[in-house]
């Protein structure tokens, strides 16, 4: 049998794994920039950094900044 599920708890879980998509997405640009570089997929080597430190900026800066847009919101709509 399911409870009910609050729609502020499916809100938060929601947010939680477009988080975790974000990192795991972020790090596997990264892993996919670096095989570039090395030069183990045939690519431009500015790809391989390109992608590399995108992903880098993306898996530390990404998620806060996610936080803070829908913090906004939420002040905005009136939620706690």
């Amino acid at each position: 049998m399911t409870t009910p599920v609050d729609p502020a708890e499916a809100q938060a879980a929601k947010r939680f794994y477009t988080m975790g998509a974000v990192r795991i997405g972020s790090l596997a640009a990264v892993i996919l920039g670096i095989a570039i570089a090395r030069a183990v997929i045939e690519a431009p080597y500015a790809l391989g950094v390109v992608l590399a430190v995108g992903g880098m900026l993306a898996f530390f800066f990404g998620p806060p900044v996610l936080a803070k847009n829908w913090k906004a919101k939420d002040r905005e709509q009136g939620q706690p």
